[in-house]
């Protein structure tokens, strides 16, 4: 089993409004991104955006990026996400 890690860029991005919004993107994988209302659903979205994308390269025979912005382990891993104020 191999573990990807890849790099995700968030970015606030506000309604006209006054309401915030967020938004990210994954360098490495060309076209996966979501946005949401709050960083939490943000955060579950991409990781479902990254998985999708992952499985729809595999069902293609197509290889996963390597990119030096991506970490890949031959062992399976735990990734905690914690806010900077920390």
């Amino acid at each position: 089993m191999k573990t990807y890690i890849f790099k995700v860029v968030i970015e606030e991005d506000p309604f006209e409004d006054g309401r915030m919004a967020y938004f990210a993107s994954v360098p490495a994988l060309p076209g996966c991104h979501t946005w949401a209302y709050t960083k939490e659903e943000l955060l579950k979205n991409i990781q479902e955006a990254v998985q999708g994308y992952i499985e729809t390269l595999v069902q293609l025979g197509k290889p996963i990026p390597t990119e030096p912005e991506v970490q890949v382990y031959d062992e399976p891993l735990v990734s905690v996400a914690l806010p900077t104020a920390l």
